[in-house]
């Protein structure tokens, strides 16, 4: 029986609260099982609102480089024009701890990772205001000693957040608490070598119950994780680099889906379903490759620093055979770590000191300008935002036609450590990560 309800609702969810009939209110506070059952349907409607009552937002960025690991926002609405001083700051959060990891954004809550006093961690804060949702340690602190802490950056599907610290430590944790549900080692577990000695940085690909991601090694050197344990379901065998720093993505060439990966001796194609090797070119780095590939058409555009530049690849396919031509390698544009964005044939980001576009067809050069220098790009509104190593951040506008530098600012409380987190847009907000802090900016025109 009922003798009185309560009824919450918003555009996410209802509740009704009820009182069971014969409970007593003492006219000068509440009943002690009253106080009772509002405790535990607080706690429940807190479990509630966040496991069910948050919607993904079309804006959200859940993932690398954005919903489809492009570096490109899809957002509109955005300012054109930043104020003098940079945009306006809606909040500052504290306690990320240290790293070089970005953030992912997904239903309401920010993901990262940094080292804290037990260890490297996954971190989720909330979207509204920063504030600490939960931490979860995923291994060991530390690394390289000139540059400690965490590199990658999480990505959140169906629930589930998958991360990879800089010492190969790969785990899924649940999204709303936090939990481990499973780890591996990608050294111990599937035989992993890299090229080089920064550690771990590649951030896991999920796709559908997949998780993908880059041991390196005479074992393979792309590995497919089952999302639900971990467990192996496939290595690729016959394709043995070691790993780079580079983040595989996925594309469509010649009617195949496929992932595409970057090491320091090649570049390749791989079958989803069994991890066999479709193609595969020779491309030799240098010290790090790092820098994504991008695709268009049957052209893949990979790049990466130390006076190697870039490439690029035209894959053909006959019935089932498949081959590679290279197109052209200049050094037009060699970016180190930043990232380069496609948009409408034309390949964008840093060199050194400037910012550069190269025709991804012919890999001519289209344009070289000064800028804030050396840094992280994304495309957000029809803009390019481009994060300085030392700090700075400008908003371009950029055609073949040219660029042009429409705004800039000096993020305030540098740390000491280089910015080399690349930037993201995700619902109306910029967020810039800088080791133990993150920044939230509103970019969204009122």
């Amino acid at each position: 029986m009922v003798s009185s309800a309560l009824v919450h609702y918003n555009e996410h969810y209802l509740f009704i609260l009820t009182k069971p009939e014969g409970l007593d209110i003492h006219p000068f506070g509440i009943h002690t099982s009253l106080m009772k059952f509002t405790v535990l349907f607080l706690s429940l409607l807190s479990f509630v609102t966040i496991q069910f009552g948050l919607k993904a937002k079309a804006g959200d960025w859940p993932q690398w480089r954005g919903s489809d690991r492009d570096g490109i926002s899809k957002e509109k609405g955005l300012l054109e024009k930043w104020p003098e001083g940079g945009p306006t700051l809606a909040w500052k959060a504290t306690g990320l701890g240290v790293g070089f990891s970005s953030v992912a954004v997904s239903k309401g809550v920010i993901y990262t990772l940094g080292d804290l006093e037990d260890g490297s961690c996954v971190i989720a804060l909330s979207e509204k205001d920063g504030t600490l949702i939960w931490k979860s340690r995923i291994g060991a602190a530390g690394g390289h000693k000139g540059y400690p802490g965490t590199r990658s950056t999480p990505t959140v599907d169906g629930g589930q957040v998958f991360a990879l610290n800089q010492h190969s430590d790969i785990a899924c944790v649940d999204a709303v608490s936090g939990k481990l549900l499973w780890k591996k080692n990608l050294v111990t577990d599937f035989g992993g070598k890299m090229m080089s000695g920064w550690k771990y940085s590649e951030s896991p690909l999920v796709d559908e119950d997949r998780v993908i991601c880059t041991p390196g090694g005479k074992d393979g050197t792309l590995v497919a994780l089952g999302r639900k344990t971990g467990a192996k379901l496939w290595q690729t065998s016959e394709w043995t680099d070691a790993a780079g720093y580079s983040s595989v993505v996925v594309a469509t060439i010649h009617g195949v889906r496929q992932y595409i990966q970057l090491t320091g001796a090649s570049v390749a194609g791989v079958d989803p379903e069994t991890g066999k090797v479709l193609w595969k070119a020779a491309r030799p780095g240098r010290t790090a490759v790092i820098t994504t590939p991008v695709i268009d058409g049957d052209v893949v555009f990979v790049t990466s620093g130390y006076g190697v530049g870039c490439n690029g690849f035209r894959i053909t396919k006959e019935g089932s055979d498949w081959s590679t031509q290279e197109i052209y390698a200049n050094t037009n544009l060699a970016n180190h770590h930043g990232g380069v964005v496609l948009v409408d044939g034309h390949v964008y980001g840093s060199t050194g000191g400037t910012f550069r576009c190269v025709a991804i067809k012919s890999g001519e050069e289209v344009f070289k300008e000064r800028s804030v220098g050396k840094g992280a790009t994304l495309y957000a509104g029809g803009r390019f935002i481009l994060r300085s190593e030392k700090g700075p951040v400008a908003l371009i506008e950029a055609t073949p036609e040219g660029m042009k530098e429409i705004s800039q600012f000096e993020q305030p409380d540098r740390s000491s450590a280089r910015a080399w987190p690349h930037p993201v847009v995700a619902n109306g907000k910029l967020y810039l990560r800088d080791q133990n802090i993150l920044l939230s900016y509103s970019v969204t025109e009122k």
